[in-house]
């Protein structure tokens, strides 16, 4: 088995947990060689695992595609021709996150191995290789269930949750930190004898939120001459922060909007310590073991069983109602604004940061 796709075309902290998978795979089979096919925006945070050699862009992929449609019918052969798969010949893709195009496109260019779950019923047009395992059900953690996908190609064992962060292989570029106003306020306001704390308050949808009354009086517990806190997230994440940012401004940076994704990764391997909810920069921070803290609700299948960081520092907070489903169908999650600041900050103050 020489050559080896993983195919994972979602979002940040689902990427970061597939990253293990090439980890053990270059354990088990030294001399093969790992592609993954990810989108455009995750590329500098694959691109930092030393496991995976070469990246392929589905979204670049998809626009050649466009561009072939747009042409005039003169084409004999369109756009179902073109399948870049052919060129790398690989022996074996595994489905890691099912896609249906993705799906075809691996058995038109005739990958002998094609592997994905049972449950996508065109897996069982086009995967050679079916596990019969839910995701949504599972016991398991998403990291474990993404290692489980090697079964067929015979690495058979379970995987322990501590063993796990051993296998990501990150190692992100060094990126200048922040620019312009942003650097000017790191430098004159926050001297580099204190700890660098990031918060990290919205999750574009991926995650329940604790609130942003909370990361404020979390801010006013936590003394000034031991955290420098910098605010992160997007352009337009800032802009509905705006009076949280406002009220805040003498004890935080914001960097919001401010970063590329290759900027924020290298800002994160900068910084001591990270609190948010299950999102990218949220694992991005474990797998690069800095002191991580997870903010999370007892709700399947978005529970921390399923979803806690993994790393030599990663932790997490969660009340304790197991199976609860009271907030299933609410944008608000009760259970979760139930942690209360002063437990974070007393996990923070007990920390190394």
């Amino acid at each position: 088995m020489k050559k080896i796709i993983l195919s994972r075309t979602d979002n940040l902290g689902d990427v970061i947990l597939t990253l293990p998978m090439a980890g053990v795979l270059k354990k088990f089979i030294p001399d093969c060689k790992i592609y993954f096919l990810g989108k455009s925006y995750t590329r500098p945070l694959i691109e930092a695992c030393s496991f995976v050699d070469e990246f392929l862009d589905w979204d670049e992929r998809i626009s050649q595609k466009s561009k072939v449609k747009s042409q005039k019918s003169s084409i004999r052969h369109p756009v179902s021709s073109i399948n870049f798969l052919s060129d790398i010949m690989p022996d074996a893709i595994i489905h890691v996150f099912p896609n249906k195009e993705i799906a075809r496109l691996a058995k038109q260019a005739g990958i002998p191995v094609r592997i994905g779950t049972s449950h996508r019923w065109y897996h069982w047009l086009y995967c050679t290789k079916l596990l019969h395992f839910t995701r949504k059900n599972s016991d398991l953690h998403e990291a474990q269930l993404n290692l489980k996908m090697l079964k067929p190609l015979g690495i058979k064992q379970t995987f322990r949750l501590e063993d796990i962060p051993g296998y990501y292989g990150f190692h992100p570029h060094p990126y200048p930190l922040p620019r312009g106003e942003a650097k000017q306020r790191m430098d004159q306001n926050h001297p580099s004898r204190l700890g660098r704390l990031i918060l990290h308050p919205k999750s574009k949808g991926s995650a329940r939120e604790w609130g942003l009354d909370n990361f404020s009086r979390l801010i006013a517990l936590l003394p000034a001459d031991r955290f420098s806190i910098f605010i992160t997230g997007t352009k337009e994440e800032g802009t509905r922060m705006k009076d949280f940012l406002d009220k805040n401004k003498d004890r935080v940076t914001d960097l919001t909007g401010k970063l590329t994704l290759a900027e924020l990764i290298s800002f994160i391997d900068s910084c001591d310590a990270i609190v948010a909810a299950s999102t990218g920069p949220l694992h991005i921070a474990a797998a690069l073991g800095k002191f991580t803290l997870g903010l999370y609700a007892p709700m399947k299948p978005i529970y921390p069983k399923r979803w806690a960081p993994l790393g030599k520092n990663a932790h997490y907070l969660c009340t304790d109602k197991p199976g609860c489903t009271d907030c299933k169908n609410s944008s608000e999650c009760h259970c979760l604004k139930e942690i209360t600041p002063e437990e974070v900050a007393e996990r923070l103050l007990k920390s190394e940061v």
